[in-house]
């Protein structure tokens, strides 16, 4: 048998029959199931907070003058104390200062002032070192903090893996600098964690140590649904120096959302179409088709540039449609029977009915209205951007991921629509639908590099940004010698990441999700 990889995916499971030397082998036959093998792409939004977060004597808070006043006694030491460069010029460590009251001990650092306390995430990768998922923005002067809710990649913070231990944690040279016992547990072996640290920022850089615990991506996902997951914060040097010490504060997770995110061939597995429509420049610049040296000129055995640009890009998109119908039209003509000028009429003169069946049906239909047309001007793309973009309006109304549409615009030069083509391309942002303007010839095609959106974002003659780049422009010159793949590569591809950013966009799902093939997914690291 013999098929192609678009044909397999677009339809996730394909029967044929065998064939031996072009015949039927009898009635045998094979079938190909297509399971998409990827990265998990999806993304998780995490909101902590904690409380206790609190400056506290390192003594035994028993050991306090039972006749000190209460606003004197030394509060609980709490992991995550922070101390700033102030404080650190009046309270040197060790120092035991004799206080008014009676008491004897190593006195907080941040007696003075609360702490200003972040939370750092770290990966812990294969090879025992760590990565920096998440770095949280400082609350100041907060023992119970409330950070902003964050997103990050589900492949960043445990590579796919649900059960490697996230660490909330310094870093390596900040373990053997004030948690070295910290510094032995990580070499030990802890290649799957997920480490998260409470630090007290400290204008001059060195934060202190408040805290850590570890977790997995796992545990974080009991946070869904609105329950709560908490770790204690600890410190292993306090809690290896005091027999009473607990912690040093509470961290809450009180959000977990898991954003899933949809590639291409999810969409297409799950049933979406490629709607694929062709428009063809029959303007008088191409040059007199029954001339040699007309952009439109039928060779015997040649195939001229429109049909090369129209069969590369064609045969890929033709596997992404079921009924391989493709809507064929021109402009730039005057057209049959009247012979007035047309910017969107059907090639194949059937305005009920403009689809042509296969590729090969829109060649036959493109080869066959030569003869009858009038090529003339101007070169207006506006209107044939409109009338797909009619359908693609009237798919939204699905609120499925059934149908996007895909426009081939095949022309010779520089559009003279330019203001209503910005606005038709703004208009279509909005909608399932992507644009491929493939230039033909030797014109000068650089006006038409501002459709493309590559260099700037493209805008209507109102100010009116587009809401996503759906434009994509290859002179055909560029690939003039390289083979029809080359083209239709380069061609093709934006649009598996436009069709994504549309339906995400929107939120919609693949009508039939790839889901059930989750078990036996491979997520790569």
């Amino acid at each position: 048998m013999e098929c192609t990889l678009g044909q397999i995916v677009s339809q996730r499971k394909l029967s044929k029959s065998l064939l031996k030397h072009g015949n039927t082998a009898g009635k045998s036959s094979i079938t190909v199931i297509a399971e998409e093998l990827s990265g998990n792409d999806d993304y998780v939004e995490l909101a902590f907070n904690a409380r206790k977060l609190d400056d506290k004597i390192t003594q035994d808070p028993s050991r306090c003058c039972a006749s000190a006043p209460r606003c004197c006694r030394p509060r609980p030491f709490i992991m995550g104390s922070f101390v700033s460069s102030k404080e650190q010029a009046l309270f040197r460590a060790k120092q035991k200062p004799l206080l008014p009251f009676g008491l004897e001990g190593e006195w907080s650092q941040d007696f003075f002032s609360k702490s200003d306390p972040f939370l750092e995430i770290f990966r812990m990768n294969d090879d025992a070192t760590q990565q920096l998922v998440h770095r949280t923005e400082v609350v100041m002067n907060n023992l119970s903090p409330a950070w902003k809710s964050f997103k990050v990649s589900v492949n960043s913070l445990c590579s796919g893996d649900p059960d490697r231990r996230l660490k909330v944690g310094p870093t390596s040279e900040e373990l053997r600098t004030q948690a070295p016992g910290l510094q032995e547990a990580a070499e030990a072996g802890s290649k799957l964690w997920l480490q998260c640290i409470v630090w007290d920022w400290d204008s001059n850089g060195k934060h202190d140590f408040i805290g850590e615990f570890t977790s997995t991506f796992k545990e974080m996902k009991g946070a869904m649904e609105g329950k709560q997951v908490q770790w204690e914060c600890i410190n292993p040097k306090y809690k290896a120096k005091k027999k009473n010490y607990k912690n040093s504060g509470i961290v809450i997770l009180n959000q977990c959302k898991i954003h899933k995110m949809h590639s291409f061939l999810d969409y297409i597995m799950g049933g979406c179409q490629i709607q694929f429509t062709v428009a063809i420049d029959f303007t008088a610049s191409n040059g007199d088709p029954r001339n040699s040296c007309s952009l439109h000129y039928i060779h015997p055995y040649q195939p001229n540039e429109y049909l090369k640009a129209l069969v590369a890009v064609g045969e890929i998109c033709q596997d992404y449609d079921s009924d391989k119908m493709f809507p064929a039209f021109g402009f730039g003509a005057r057209i049959p029977p009247e012979y007035t000028v047309s910017h969107d009429f059907a090639i194949n003169f059937n305005e009920d009915n403009p689809e042509c069946a296969g590729i090969q049906g829109v060649v036959e239909a493109y080869q066959s209205c030569l003869p009858k047309l009038q090529l003339y001007g101007p070169t207006n793309i506006a209107p044939i951007i409109q009338k797909v973009a009619k359908s693609a309006s009237e798919e939204t109304n699905t609120k499925e991921a059934s149908q996007y549409f895909i426009l081939l615009i095949l022309t010779d030069g520089v559009i003279t629509d330019m203001a209503d083509t910005r606005e038709a391309i703004v208009h279509a942002s909005h909608l399932p639908m992507s644009v491929i303007i493939v230039g033909v010839g030797n014109a000068d095609f650089s006006d038409m590099q501002m459709l493309d959106g590559d260099d700037g974002i493209l805008r209507s003659p109102k100010g009116e940004p587009v809401l996503r780049d759906i434009v994509q422009f290859v002179p055909f010159r560029n690939f003039k010698h390289a083979s029809p793949a080359a083209l239709a590569k380069s061609v093709l591809a934006e649009v598996p990441n436009q069709v994504v950013d549309y339906y995400n966009g929107k939120g919609i799902k693949p009508k039939c999700s790839s889901e059930m093939y989750e078990s036996s997914r491979t997520l790569a690291p």
